[in-house]
């Protein structure tokens, strides 16, 4: 099944705006003390919103963003994995 260029880059847009929104929430989320920076939720949403400018700016060459965000995604995985090791 081949998917038009197209659509491809609409998702990977997509997968941008989405990773984008998702830090923003959180950061204000913790700034706002609705969450606490060592908290399940607030990790998973900088994992997958660094996962989707992963996406985006690795499909754009933008490679130091996409270093950034690989980072990124690591410092989250560590302290998710803190986290639920208690």
């Amino acid at each position: 099944m081949d998917v038009p260029a197209d659509t491809i880059e609409l998702l990977i847009e997509i997968a941008g705006w989405i990773g984008a929104g998702l830090i923003l929430i959180a950061y204000a989320l913790v700034s706002t003390g609705r969450i606490q920076a060592r908290s399940v939720s607030f990790q998973l949403m900088n994992l997958f919103g660094a996962a989707g400018f992963v996406i985006n700016s690795g499909f754009h060459g933008a490679w130091p963003s996409t270093i950034l965000n690989v980072i990124w995604i690591g410092i989250a995985a560590v302290s998710l994995a803190g986290i639920l090791r208690g």
